[in-house]
């Protein structure tokens, strides 16, 4: 038996498809190993920065299953994903199931002929790869408790910063500033309808855009009852040339704002076009395309459209870090037209097919015309339009999408008389700079050079889920939140989240994985002068108060005046002598209920009286000398039991609660235990029984109506039950199932 283990188990099916019968394709489902959560100490430091890697939770049986068939194996061979992420997963693997002498294979696309070539050319686990990718890891841990330490301390307990995810914070505050200090300036666009001698009507613009309504008046008076002709006609011919294929953060970008896809649902769907064969790897910054896929695509057009719509390209890569041996984002196939098991998945499939065959082709030849005109009166300003004429389609044969909107203008002479149809001035205001969409914020990262290929996707996820950033439609906002830790990280650590500083750490990261840096040496210049910067501020004081609210907003309950603070939902007003007073009103003033007290006192503190209050969720009971006491509890209105023992601690019940994506369960002693399940339990418990004789026992949850329930560990085949196959009891029918 030769055996190899990927990813993915989504993989397995398409891979055994190719292979003979003596190869046994296995899954680990991602990682294996990992750095224990919110653990610093699983570093050693001063030994070099260690790291000391922890089983994932549930991956034991993946383990034990993946040690026992290796030993069987005459051959392992490592296939995971050809990135540096990748890498470090085999590199887990071979460490964590003692596997000696590993074969690694990279394929950037899962078809027949890459599979065999990735065999036919095995390798050893690139070192320099796993080390890039375990500087970061080691780094991002580092960087990521000690500010986030000291955030707690100084703001609110739960809060976080990054090394990647802070800068990308900063990004977007500071867009939010720039539109705040925006003054607008009132200005009239005038238009006018006119119609030319064969009868053709088109909008023209006034070139002066008048600040006076009176002046904006006289315009369209005077275009009313003057005579109109064409003053002047400029025709320019030119060469459209077509995009690069697409790389990871241009097809985010295109997903966006071509099918109004956030970045993190199109790597989940580009992923499971990855594994279905039909695109290549989804995580590459190369615009490069190989000879074979080239020749087959420059066939393919010649053969759909004729010969000269066949144009060679080689595209430069602009990140000089990109790994040129990996390829652009393209089909497989490019004779298939459609792939892709939902409509969201056909669209970025054709969107991809589109941009691979247009890369591929000849320029679009356009006549861009400007039409001048103007009215038969002195001191008048001319007015113009813009348009163009396709004279050769080129790639827009392919892409015609991605041409944007074309107006076309019809032939016309120099004092041709125009005919008015209609003028009308529009009152206007300069508008403040744009809020970033999630496809202009990577667009903006790529820029300046912040995170790759592989983070865009997930930091802004993670400023969505720490609730830095709310989004209105496609606009990313900040919250009050993220505000005020995005000032705090710029006032004391404006060095670590500046572009220059972060993109230089991305680009030492690139150097470790080229062999041209040192592991050690690196996290040692970065890291030691950040950790003492860390520390030298640790006697900063507390930014428990934002400033002085309004003098006009005085304390609802004692009169006092009130301060601007932090709360979990927000920015609020307070009373300036709390904790003596309670007394609090919403930042427009209106005031806030007092806690309602329970008459019973606190478990945890034996002192502070239980108070129901009301949160973002829903109603809670605290203790009423918070912050003093952090003692919190369900409330029995708020939340509603389940009548399920917690399988984490054995001691609470599970609770039905609301959070910022809707229902969830959870243990009713949170935060003491945080157990908790994205769907509602049913009471039964999985009875799966894994390879090594055990039982899985983790709580089953609600399912659909085909699949009433299932299991709620992830990692357990029930989880998933009408995706993955259940693994036999009898490993001799599983050698024979996993065979093609």
């Amino acid at each position: 038996m030769q055996l190899i283990i990927v990813e993915s188990p989504s993989k397995k099916p398409k891979l055994a498809s190719y292979l003979p019968r003596e190869y046994h394709v296995v899954a680990s489902v991602g990682h294996v190993r990992d750095l224990p959560k919110s653990n610093k100490a699983a570093i050693d430091i001063d030994g070099g920065f260690v790291p000391h890697y922890a089983v994932v939770k549930g991956k034991e049986h993946i383990i034990d299953e993946i040690k026992k068939l290796s030993k069987k194996a005459k051959r392992v061979i490592l296939a995971t994903d050809p990135d540096r992420e990748g890498e470090a997963i085999a590199w887990h693997i071979a460490e964590a199931c003692n596997i000696s002498n590993p074969e690694r294979i990279v394929f950037h696309e899962i078809t027949k002929s890459a599979i065999l070539e990735a065999l036919a050319n095995p390798r050893k686990i690139d070192e320099n790869l796993r080390s890039a990718q375990e500087a970061r890891r080691v780094l991002d841990r580092l960087v990521g408790y000690d500010l986030s330490g000291l955030i707690w301390k100084k703001l609110r307990y739960g809060l976080s910063a990054g090394r990647v995810q802070s800068p990308a914070l900063r990004i977007v505050v500071e867009r939010e500033r720039e539109r705040r200090a925006f003054i607008p300036v009132r200005y009239f666009t005038i238009h006018a309808l006119l119609t030319t001698p064969r009868g053709d009507t088109i909008e023209f613009t006034a070139a002066e855009e008048p600040s006076d309504s009176r002046e904006a008046e006289r315009i369209v008076e005077a275009g009313r009852t003057g005579s109109w002709s064409t003053l002047d006609i400029k025709e320019t011919q030119v060469s459209l040339s077509p995009r690069p294929p697409f790389i990871t953060s241009t097809l985010q970008q295109a997903a966006s704002s071509r099918l109004g896809l956030s970045p993190s649902h199109t790597m989940s769907i580009a992923q499971r076009l990855y594994e279905s064969g039909v695109i290549t790897y989804l995580r590459t910054d190369s615009t490069t395309i190989s000879v074979g896929a080239q020749k087959d695509i420059l066939s393919f057009i010649e053969r759909e459209w004729g010969a000269k719509y066949a144009e060679s390209r080689i595209f430069k890569t602009k990140s000089k870090n990109a790994q040129e041996a990996h390829e652009a984002i393209r089909p497989t196939d490019i004779a298939k037209k459609s792939a892709g098991g939902s409509i969201e998945a056909k669209k970025l499939y054709q969107l991809i097919r589109a941009r691979t065959l247009a890369s591929q082709m000849a320029s679009a030849a356009v006549l861009r015309t400007k039409v001048t005109a103007n009215i038969s009166e002195e001191k008048l300003p001319t007015f113009s339009t813009n348009g163009s004429r396709i004279h050769f389609n080129g790639w827009f044969a392919a892409d015609p999408e991605g041409r944007g909107e074309e107006v076309i203008i019809p032939e016309l002479k120099t004092g041709d008389t125009l005919t008015l149809k209609d003028i009308s001035a529009e009152e206007k205001e300069t508008q403040p700079p744009t809020r970033y969409s999630e496809a202009g914020l990577v667009n903006e990262l790529e820029k300046r050079g912040i995170g790759r290929p592989s983070t865009y996707a997930s930091i802004i996820k993670t400023l969505l889920n720490r609730g830095y950033v709310t989004k209105d439609g496609r606009s990313l906002i900040p919250t009050d939140t993220g505000e005020v830790v995005s000032q705090f990280l710029e006032e004391y650590f404006g060095k670590y989240v500046s572009d220059v500083f972060t993109a230089e750490m991305e680009e030492k990261l690139d150097d470790i994985a080229n062999g041209e840096r040192d592991y050690r040496s690196t996290l040692e210049e970065f890291y030691m002068p950040f950790h003492s910067d860390v520390e030298s501020r640790a006697d900063i004081p507390k930014i428990s108060n934002l400033g002085v609210a309004d003098p006009s907003m005085l304390c609802p309950v004692c009169k006092s005046s009130m301060t601007i603070k932090l709360g979990r939902s927000g920015k609020f007003l307070s009373c300036s002598r709390f904790p003596e007073c309670t007394g609090s009103r919403m930042m427009d003033g209106t005031e806030l209920a007092a806690p309602k007290g329970t008459g019973k006192t606190c478990p945890k503190c034996d002192v502070g009286e239980l108070v129901e209050r009301e949160g973002r969720y829903g109603k809670f009971i605290a203790c009423g000398r918070y912050p003093k006491c952090r003692h919190v509890e369900r409330s029995p209105e708020g939340n509603s039991g389940t009548g399920i023992t917690c399988p984490e601690c054995k001691k609470g019940e599970i609770v039905e609660r609301r959070g910022r994506f809707g229902p969830f369960w959870s243990c009713s002693t949170y935060p003491l235990c945080a157990y908790a399940l994205r769907a509602k339990p049913t009471g039964s418990h999985c009875d799966y029984k894994r390879p090594d004789g055990s039982i899985c026992g983790a709580l089953m949850i609600a399912g659909t109506k085909t699949i009433p329930e299932r299991c709620s560990d992830k990692t357990c085949p029930n989880h998933n039950p009408h995706k993955t196959l259940k693994i036999p009891k009898n490993p001799a029918a599983d050698k024979i199932l996993s065979s093609p």
